[in-house]
């Protein structure tokens, strides 16, 4: 590219006053452009937003405690920022990206550089749009190698793959939420699955020629990363005939999991050992929806073939058999399995002695329109909240509100535990309509904070995968029913718990996590269903600096986009 020295020159002068301009084997440099371009699915044309003109977009490849350095310049037509999920980010909000969060949007024409810290994380992660719905086809992963000397806690394999899941729409994704928000209404599911931006040979004919192949060898071991970009759906996922060993999720080892299938949720990355040990043919990588609410979803399978090396294709391809849609139990017997390794090399450190707690209901609510003129359920407009707080995105991002001591774009007020009612059972019309603001929780650098999720009973109650920027924490516990403060912290496994980034929390159940508060800066949380996003589904957490610079937030850069 022209402009790619000049840029990284330009993008040096930015954070020279930081030192951060390095020039050793552990820092790395990425231009993405980000473009509109004519891609066919299903049979028809449209023009989408892609990074470097693929789908999904590149793939970011560093080792252990790297760092990148990403300069996104925005050739499309509307404002748009990039978010590192997984990336916890040490001190450096600046670059985390959810807009008007921690920043204002890379406006068409103009371009910005991020810098992401690597630190703990280890495996696969991604990276995506975190603007409205443009993620729909703004992704791609991020791959984290071993730091050098080291290596996998299993044997080196002779291969590796990427499968990312996504969704794919006829319409205009932002247009979708745009009149859904508006008429107050579920907005339209997507047309189709995709693996690696395909819809597959499951779909319509006009996806055979197109279906992702994966190629491999007989006798050899793979690790395949596989991602969740689908942007409201949780999913079952299996390959026919072979097993899945899953030995890490979300950039953390795990102890291995052999199983036929597995179900992650959007958010979500987990690293696989797949043995090529069947006979030499082809068979089809699936998946299909996990949906245990009475809510509108897509019912299609995606496909990807694996593809012996040398072998023909059978007139029939075989296909693995998915779990049923709504099947929830199988769904938590494969997420009740998943434990940390915990291992000498790979240990972990759960917080014991908390100092800060929240309890958090987790609802799908329902805003009051004007006249019963609306499209959701009473004719009101659906609306989602934590803690019956309904999250508003400010004009001006959070982060540069709070390092600027601006007055009026936030409260410090986001309660502590919500109104109490019987979360899971009947529920009364007084819970129903929640406030709506730009509320954020303070949290003092240091604290062992553990959040108590509550899934509630309102509206049309599902599994809600939780996200938190900035942090891995542990998952120490979850049930079903209504958290029970003197038996449920009896079920809490403080030995082995999974760090994760993503969480599922149960339909009508609850899930709770910990971890320290050792990350100072501005930090969104929120459900990675995008349509309970867009409902706000989310809250802040600001985690203050400690007593000294190495506990302080990092200065903010020369630039950042301009709020408008």
């Amino acid at each position: 590219m022209e402009f790619k020295k000049m840029s990284w020159v330009l993008a040096c002068v930015g954070f020279m006053f930081l030192g951060l301009c390095k020039a050793n084997g552990n820092t790395h440099y990425y231009d993405f452009v980000l473009t509109e371009l004519n891609f066919t699915r299903l049979c028809e044309t449209k023009t989408i937003l892609t990074v470097n003109g693929t789908l999904p977009g590149p793939t970011i490849t560093v080792r252990k405690g790297d760092t990148a350095f990403v300069n996104v310049h925005n050739q499309g037509s509307y404002g748009v920022t990039l978010h590192w999920h997984g990336v916890k980010q040490p001190r450096n909000p600046w670059s985390d990206g959810p807009e008007n969060v921690t920043q204002c949007p890379i406006q068409a024409g103009s371009n910005f550089t991020y810098e992401v810290i690597f630190s703990t994380e280890e495996g696969t992660l991604w990276w995506h749009a975190h603007s409205d719905w443009t993620r729909a086809t703004v992704y791609g992963a991020i791959i984290i190698l071993p730091a050098l000397n080291t290596t996998y806690p299993f044997t080196t394999p002779d291969g590796e793959e990427t499968l990312v899941l996504g969704s794919w729409y006829k319409g205009d994704v932002n247009e979708i939420i745009e009149i859904a928000l508006a008429t107050g209404g579920d907005p339209n599911v997507s047309d189709a699955f995709t693996i690696n931006g395909e819809p597959g040979d499951l779909v319509n004919a006009c996806s055979n020629a197109t279906t992702y192949r994966w190629v491999v060898d007989y006798g050899k071991t793979y690790l395949l990363r596989l991602i969740n970009a689908v942007l409201n759906e949780e999913m079952f996922f299996a390959i026919a005939n072979h097993n899945l060993t899953v030995v890490a999720q979300d950039g953390a080892y795990i102890k291995p999991i052999t199983t036929s299938y597995l179900m992650i949720t959007p958010g979500q990355t987990m690293d696989i050992l797949v043995v090529a040990n069947q006979s030499p043919s082809s068979y089809h990588v699936a998946s299909h929806a996990f949906v245990d609410g009475d809510v509108a979803f897509n019912e299609g399978t995606t496909s990807a073939i694996l593809q012996y090396n040398g072998s023909t294709t059978p007139s029939t391809i075989p296909t693995p058999i998915l779990p049923d849609f709504a099947d929830g139990t199988a769904a938590s017997n494969f997420t009740t399995q998943v434990r940390a390794l915990a291992s000498k090399d790979y240990p972990i450190s759960v917080p014991l002695h908390i100092t800060h707690t929240l309890f958090i209901s987790v609802s799908i609510n329902e805003r009051i329109c004007p006249n019963s003129s609306c499209d959701g359920p009473d004719n009101n407009a659906l609306a989602a909240s934590l803690n019956n707080i309904s999250f508003v995105t400010p004009s001006i991002d959070i982060l540069q509100a709070y390092y600027g001591s601006i007055k009026g774009v936030y409260s410090s007020n986001f309660p502590h535990k919500p109104y109490i009612f019987n979360f899971t059972g009947h529920v009364r019309n007084d819970t129903i309509y929640p406030n709506f603001g730009t509320k954020v929780r303070m949290i003092k650098y240091g604290e062992e904070v553990e959040i108590i999720y509550q899934g509630t009973n309102m509206i049309a109650a599902e599994n809600h995968p939780m996200h938190l920027h900035g942090f891995s924490f542990y998952l120490v516990g979850t049930g079903s029913g209504n958290w029970d403060p003197n038996q449920a912290p009896k079920t809490y496994n403080l030995v082995d718990p999974p760090e994760v980034n993503t969480i599922g929390v149960p339909k009508n159940g609850w899930a709770t996590v910990r971890f320290k508060a050792d990350n100072p800066g501005v930090w969104f949380m929120h459900c990675h269903l995008e349509r309970h996003a867009s409902w706000g589904m989310a809250t802040v957490l600001i985690v203050t600096d400690g007593n000294t610079a190495e506990t302080s937030m990092l200065p903010a850069p020369a630039y950042m986009p301009p709020c408008k």
